[in-house]
């Protein structure tokens, strides 16, 4: 024990400078002068083994010491939150006073575990752990020989290479976190055993050498977690290695050592934890956008109407008024995603709290979240699903409404927002939504999309026309795939009736425009070399049904003939052929109130030099018939003056 090897150094110092001085005649006291610094040598041999055992002891139990110190620090923060909810005027000053130190006594470590099964908190001392007495004992012995700063030297080395192995993790570390909480224990539990030696021997550590080493572990942990941490890709997982660095921080900061650091580092894994979740709900948004329906949402009776805007803000007064059954405009990933917008916002507040920041920033950082989760996870989910081959008019229909809808809920998702952090909206700092922006942008892909599925479907019924070029007389009647498709389309914008009123018309001016151009550029095709009277009277036919469609108001809002002024073109190249003006077409030629204003010279020319070929081929103008040869002569003339305008314009251009 301390005491034995203490008194025998002492009667050594007695025997040394008293009573061997007296009898040093005598060859025994020689003999023992002689012995008396190897025996002191032995006592300086056994303290050290005694403390390698320790400092061996200390390693293992690391770990242990540290995670009842983490506990201990959470159940005393428990506790003043629970007493700060009390408006405990003494909150403060107690936090203070009571710091959370595990090693409070002198000569011992006080650990306090809490054990569920009895309810009551079981005591563990320090001998349960560590004997920290050959520490003391070996100090003592190096001071009383003279060789303090040797045994203060040793013990500080051994204690950094401890260190630097508690610091090194292991490589699946990120994994569980059972890894990043035994990572964590062993650092505690290390600096808690320094703390307590700092405090209960004079000048073996001090606070000087606590802090430096402080400083190189700090650097070492904040590297090790950068690293570990970007390898994680679920937030459960984040989530919970942020609690551990938050209860990590506010234990050591007990101890007085300084952990802002720390809390930067969880700003960074914050970003990073959003990004995990940001991509956890790109996958939500893809399953409800996949899983809808894209009709609107039927409603039975009062209680599913009550389910439905308890989960969505849905107002519509005109609505309100209609009796059950009745349709919400919407479907069901409407409320769906509303919903989960909602559960984003929840668990990205989930690792603001804790972060020891003011309602104000957190307020910011939840928007700034829900504005990437917004324009970034939602407007990407939209934009893909509008592309998708499965989604058709309809479904396309259905978006633009849902995207009104949602757009309009942002202002709900504000006062959500600020309902959590109880910062008022009209404060300056606060960061807006930017969802509107994501809705307009979805909304405008859709329109987009619209007028390309109009016109792919337009170009499939043209694909099945099937005229005769050489007919000698047109059927009397519209062609049957023309008619078809103007069924299509009269369907079609009957769905578009929902559709806010500028859509709508665009939609339908472009397809009547893609139609027009496709039926001229069917005229004018190159590969087609011959065109009688007849085709093109069965021709006239088909414009004239496109013009009843135009003139009936498919969609409302129009002005006067506006939709049918996209067949202009058609019209008036066909009437100079079936009225064969000629002469008031070449009279009038440029000037602005020809009625063949929109026939341009060589449209005409090409469907002449056609209908000339036909003639020719179909002998309709034999040579040996007067009449025929002077047509055939007309046609002539015309093709040169054609000739001549198309040179002309090309000159002037």
């Amino acid at each position: 024990s301390l005491c034995r090897y203490y008194s025998a150094l002492k009667t050594m110092e007695q025997l040394e400078n008293l009573y061997l001085p007296r009898v040093s005649q005598y060859r025994f006291c020689q003999i023992m002068i002689e012995n008396l610094p190897k025996l002191r040598e032995e006592i300086k041999e056994i303290s050290m083994s005694d403390l390698k055992d320790f400092l061996e002891s200390i390693r293992k139990h690391s770990d242990r010491i540290g995670e009842t110190a983490m506990k201990q620090a959470q159940q005393q923060k428990t506790f003043s939150t629970a007493l700060q909810k009390q408006n405990n005027v003494n909150y403060g000053r107690n936090m203070h006073l009571g710091r959370s130190r595990i090693l409070e006594s002198k000569n011992e470590i006080t650990l306090k575990r809490t054990f569920e099964e009895d309810d009551e908190v079981e005591v563990l001392t320090a001998q349960d752990l560590v004997d920290f007495s050959p520490v003391y004992r070996c100090l003592h012995i190096y001071s009383v020989l003279g060789d303090g700063e040797i045994f203060e030297n040793y013990y500080r080395k051994q204690r950094r290479k401890q260190a630097r192995l508690v610091l090194q993790p292991q490589s699946s570390m990120h994994e569980t976190v059972e890894g990043y909480r035994r990572y964590f224990s062993q650092i505690v539990g290390f600096f808690v055993v320094e703390d307590h030696i700092l405090h209960v021997t004079q000048g073996l550590v001090t606070r000087t050498y606590t802090d430096e080493l402080w400083n190189m572990a700090l650097s070492k942990i904040i590297a090790v977690l950068r690293t570990h941490s970007s390898y994680c890709n679920d937030p459960d997982l984040v989530l919970e290695l942020k609690n551990l660095i938050v209860v990590f921080a506010d234990t050591l900061q007990g101890y007085g050592f300084p952990v802002n650091q720390l809390f930067d580092l969880l700003f960074e894994i914050r970003d990073q934890y959003n990004e995990t979740l940001l991509k956890k709900w790109s996958g939500l948004f893809r399953d409800i956008f996949e899983a809808d329906n894209y009709s609107p949402i039927p409603i039975g009776n009062e209680e599913e109407y009550k389910i439905v805007i308890s989960k969505f803000p849905f107002q519509d007064p005109e609505l309100d008024k209609q009796s059950f059954p009745k349709k919400l405009p919407v479907s069901q990933s409407v409320p769906q995603i509303y919903i989960q917008v909602k559960e984003f916002i929840y668990a990205s507040l989930k690792f603001s709290e804790s972060l020891h920041r003011s309602s104000t920033e957190i307020d910011d950082m939840l928007r700034k979240s829900t504005n990437l989760l917004l324009t970034r996870t939602l407007s990407s989910c939209l934009q893909n699903l509008i592309k998708k081959p499965h989604i058709g008019l309809t479904e396309l229909v259905q978006i633009i409404i849902n995207t009104t809808h949602l757009e309009q809920a942002c202002k709900y998702l504000e006062d959500f927002i600020s309902n959590i952090t109880s910062i008022s909206q009209v404060t300056v700092h606060t960061a807006r939504l930017y969802g509107l922006s994501t809705f307009k942008d979805a909304r405008h892909a859709a329109e987009g999309e619209i007028y390309t599925k109009l016109n792919q479907k337009i170009d499939e019924f043209i694909q099945i026309a099937d005229y005769d070029w050489t007919m000698s007389e047109s059927d009397g009647r519209a062609s049957g795939y023309l008619m078809d498709l103007i069924n299509f389309l009269r369907s079609t914008f009957q769905v578009f009736t929902h559709l806010p009123g500028k859509v709508a018309q665009t939609a339908c001016m472009s397809a009547c425009q893609h139609l027009s151009t496709s039926l001229m550029q069917m005229l004018l095709d190159s590969e087609l070399k011959q065109i009688s009277m007849g085709a093109i009277q069965q021709f006239n036919l088909d414009v004239i049904q496109c013009e009843l469609f135009a003139s009936s108001e498919p969609v409302p809002g129009f002005q006067g003939d506006t939709l049918q002024l996209a067949f202009i073109d058609l019209r008036q190249l066909l009437d100079l052929f079936m009225v064969w003006d000629w002469s008031t077409y070449l009279a009038d030629y440029g000037q602005a109130t020809s009625k063949y204003l929109r026939v341009n010279p060589s449209t005409a020319l090409t469907l002449l030099e056609k209908m000339k070929d036909s003639s020719k081929k179909n002998n309709i103008f034999a040579p040996f018939r007067k009449n025929d040869r002077d047509k055939q002569k007309l046609i002539e003339t015309v093709v040169k003056q054609l000739r001549s305008l198309v040179n002309g314009m090309s000159q002037h251009t």
